[in-house]
């Protein structure tokens, strides 16, 4: 079905992240859009006022007109939607086009340059840095983000004119094989999802495969070192990037008094003196391989400049909640064994004379149970853990998979803890805080406006 030609589209779980921006997208196309969502959130209270129609009950009387038309009507659903929802079935019976989230986008990405950005973290954070340089350059760009960004309070960037469609490609579920892009950054390939992909083999070779869809003409940006070889089509450009190394890469780096420069040099060009808008040193990488995106879809070097450093990240990721000189105290989403090794090797580097306590909720039960040495090793960098149950998500519990794996391979003199998410606060009130963060994909960020209020107060 042509996107064009569309005059209707009807979202089957309307509020999560990723479908909202495509809600945002097809309101801006001038589409009708209408959807159903389980409950009231900010997020569908801002979709309405923005002009979609949104219910929250499961019933086919309440679907408009104007979406019951086969022949003009998209219908887009998210896997988290069971698949006997009455409302799917009625799409499913009376055959209309029904697809996922990331289909859409790979029909977009068909019909624009797709600037995506892969891998098993730190996607979220480039993407949005991409699609920042970018929209502040004469170049713009329309933009799917997995996150809000703090620029612009949105996880959807439009634009009229530019070809350009900055998209954070996913691997779970295989989503980024419906994609073509244009260039693609691969951040990492450290095994993850296997409750999907069943071993490290299957994972890579998904990465794999993805490096064929980058179209003839385009270019693969690939992180120096990772364990991938890539398969692109005749025409394809390959770059490697790193903080320190390749053909993208970061020189004279500068880190202190809370602030960090570096100089960017490139194939073609250097840029020095750049400052980073969210001082963390992971930053330098992801701004790294921003950057050389940016760059090579003719961002100007002084825009590059000027982008960097009016970056302001993204919610929950690496998201500063108090910063002075007596306690720090941030959100970070990192919720695998690797993203949270960088998160505090970064903290490290900024805050080397400081106490760094953690709270650390795990996310997923097959996660764990994969992982859980990996995390206690990562963990163990840090001066206190404190660890709370299992996130369950999507998953039911696994025998003897709970936090206690994680707790008793961590390394020994480690300060360390467990409790209910509940009790956090309570905890909190009679800790010595330096340097705190919050690390996990699940619900702990609902606790982080109330943490922030006990430091606050202790710090008064």
């Amino acid at each position: 079905m042509n996107i064009e030609t569309i005059k209707s589209v009807y979202f089957v779980g309307a509020g999560g992240i990723g479908m909202s921006a495509l809600v945002r997208y097809f309101l801006f196309k001038g589409k009708v859009v209408a959807g159903y969502d389980r409950t009231p959130t900010p997020l569908t209270e801002a979709l309405i006022a923005e002009g979609a129609q949104i219910h929250y009950e499961e019933n086919v009387d309440l679907i408009p007109e104007a979406c019951k038309d086969k022949e003009s009507t998209l219908v887009v659903f998210t896997p988290a939607v069971p698949q006997e929802h009455e409302e799917l079935v009625y799409f499913r019976n009376n055959g209309f086009e029904i697809q996922k989230r990331a289909q859409v986008l790979g029909t977009i990405t068909h019909s624009s340059k797709g600037l995506c950005v892969a891998g098993t973290h730190g996607k979220t954070t480039t993407s949005t840095m991409t699609a920042h340089l970018l929209h502040q350059s004469h170049v713009e760009c329309t933009a799917f983000l997995g996150g809000i960004s703090k620029n612009y309070g949105t996880n959807l960037l439009l634009s009229q004119k530019s070809p350009y469609t900055v998209i954070e490609a996913d691997e779970f579920d295989r989503s980024f094989h419906w994609l073509s892009p244009f260039m693609s950054v691969i951040t990492a390939t450290d095994p993850d999802h296997l409750d999907i992909y069943g071993t490290e083999a299957a994972y890579l070779e998904s990465f794999e495969h993805y490096t064929t869809l980058i179209q003839p003409g385009g270019a693969l940006i690939i992180r120096k070192g990772i364990s991938l070889q890539p398969k692109v089509q005749p025409g394809v450009r390959v770059y490697t990037y790193s903080r320190d190394e390749g053909d993208f890469h970061a020189e004279n780096i500068r880190i202190g008094n809370g602030e960090i420069f570096i100089d960017f040099v490139a194939p073609d060009t250097r840029i020095n003196d750049i400052q980073l808008g969210v001082p963390v040193s992971i930053n330098i990488e992801n701004g790294v391989a921003a950057m050389a995106l940016a760059h090579l879809n003719g961002v100007t070097d002084e825009e590059i400049k000027r982008g960097m450093a009016s970056f302001r990240g993204v919610d929950r990721r690496f998201d500063f909640k108090i910063k002075n000189d007596r306690i720090v105290f941030l959100s970070d989403y990192a919720h695998h064994p690797s993203e949270i090794k960088q998160s505090v090797l970064s903290m490290r580097e900024l805050y080397k004379d400081k106490k760094i306590t953690a709270i650390f909720q795990p996310h997923l039960y097959t996660r764990t149970r994969d992982f859980y040495q990996d995390f206690a090793d990562s963990l163990s960098l840090l001066d206190e853990v404190i660890l709370v149950d299992i996130y369950p998500a999507r998953e039911a519990p696994i025998p003897g998979v709970t936090s206690r794996l994680i707790y008793d391979n961590l390394r020994p003199g480690i300060e360390k803890s467990m409790c209910k998410k509940e009790d956090i606060l309570n905890i909190l009130k009679d800790k010595n805080i330096e340097v705190l963060i919050t690390l996990g994909a699940g619900d702990i960020d609902n606790y982080v406006p109330e943490i922030k209020k006990i430091l606050e107060r202790k710090n008064d």
